[in-house]
């Protein structure tokens, strides 16, 4: 189980960009693993209170290990996170926004690791003004990597065989001033030639290791139909034997069966009470509705259209016929008014690939993201004004002028 631990916390550090190195404490390894499957939506508990030196719990760690597998295609993501860089690439996220529905309803505190204390407003002030310096500054050294990317490809356009690019790569380009660094690039190459190699061995054998996990899975699944039968059959054969062993156990059950009538009283009580604010609340309704038809009734109609027709706009575009989404890492080609088969290279250039994505389709794809969050921007901030116009009007002698 410790071994695997390790491994679960070398693969997770890898996928969340991290450093790691064998030295980390066994308990700092294994808290890392929780919290990052906590994070990607692993919802069994059994993981969670496996003990921290890492003594137990190897088969709860294979189950976590092909849920990763299985969810979170940890393989393909390794293979995409450790292939040689061409220095061209660029993040690109046409997916939406929504959350999958693994992950909605995972925002509550992990176990263990919770804030203790409540933490300051000014602080979170703090900290949102300091991640918006970062973003500027992260945004302006992505616009100069752009512009030196640009130069690159310009300077080498027509200069490379492949006349799809037409232009070198940075990696092509260091080679060409650097040329002895040619044998670090080999050796990456090598590297992940073999890890291809593997996956490509694991993708023939990877049926075989599921058909071990449906066994796994239906032996604990026998083993926790055991343990219901053997706890259920001790809840009704302990009381006897503590009647018969224990002079308190009468007493005992006599302040049981008063604080169960206790609480059949109090439910009976609390149905009652329910019953009638269920009602006085059903006639609060009723003169509402009433008051809403003679004095407001156009406004709240002329509201709910346009909610209405919002929700239209959203509906039309979540609907519209989907265009392969793309995710994901993608290599920055430069495409100019002379293509490389204009610059005498003799050769009959074929078609872009078909997961190319041009620019302007990521600023489109973009500017109607942007407009249905600005429109859902804007149905929140009037529903936040109509709420704190209902609270101020309870509020006596205080006067409230709107922003």
């Amino acid at each position: 189980s410790l071994d695997f631990w390790r491994l679960l916390y070398a693969l997770l550090k890898q996928i969340h960009g991290g450093k790691w190195t064998e030295s980390d404490a066994v308990d700092n390894q294994i808290r890392f693993v929780k919290s990052a499957l906590w994070y990607h939506g692993y919802g069994r508990p059994e993981l969670y209170q496996l003990p921290s030196d890492g003594s137990a719990g190897s088969r709860e760690l294979l189950l976590a290990f092909s849920w990763l597998l299985h969810r979170l295609s940890l393989l393909e993501q390794l293979l995409a996170r450790n292939r040689v860089k061409t220095g061209d690439e660029t993040s690109v996220c046409m997916c939406e926004d929504d959350l999958p529905n693994s992950q909605k309803g995972t925002t509550e505190i992990a176990p263990e690791y919770g804030l203790e204390d409540r933490v300051d407003v000014r602080y979170l002030q703090w900290l949102n003004g300091r991640l918006r310096f970062q973003w500027r500054s992260l945004h302006a050294q992505h616009q100069e990597q752009c512009k030196l990317l640009h130069k690159i490809h310009l300077f080498t356009s027509g200069s490379h065989m492949d006349q799809i690019l037409g232009h070198f790569s940075v990696t092509e380009t260091d080679l060409v001033r650097q040329p002895e660094n040619y044998k670090q690039l080999l050796q990456l190459l090598e590297s992940e030639t073999m890890q291809l190699e593997a996956f490509l061995e694991w993708k023939q054998l990877e049926p075989v290791y599921w058909q071990w996990m449906e066994a796994v899975l239906d032996n604990m699944a026998e083993e926790g139909n055991m343990s219901e039968s053997q706890d259920a059959h001790v809840e009704k054969s302990g009381l006897p034997k503590e009647n018969l062993c224990c002079p308190w156990a009468d007493s005992l059950t006599e302040q049981i069966g008063r604080l169960s009538r206790d609480l059949m009283t109090l439910r009976d009580q609390l149905h009652k009470l329910i019953t009638h604010r269920k009602a006085v609340w059903c006639e609060k309704v009723k003169t509402r509705e009433e008051e809403l038809q003679k004095e407001w009734f156009s406004v709240t109609a002329r509201k709910i259209q346009e909610s209405v027709e919002l929700r239209l706009l959203d509906l039309a575009y979540l609907c519209a016929p989907k265009k392969k989404k793309k995710h994901g890492s993608c290599r920055l080609v430069f495409r100019s008014k002379h293509p490389a088969s204009q610059m005498g290279f003799g050769r009959s250039v074929s078609k872009d690939p078909v997961s190319a994505v041009s620019a302007t389709d990521v600023i489109r794809e973009l500017q109607m993201r942007e407009a249905s969050l600005e429109r859902e921007l804007k149905q929140l901030q009037e529903e936040c004004r109509r709420r704190l116009d209902e609270i101020a009007e309870g509020l006596d002698g205080v006067i409230c002028i709107s922003p």
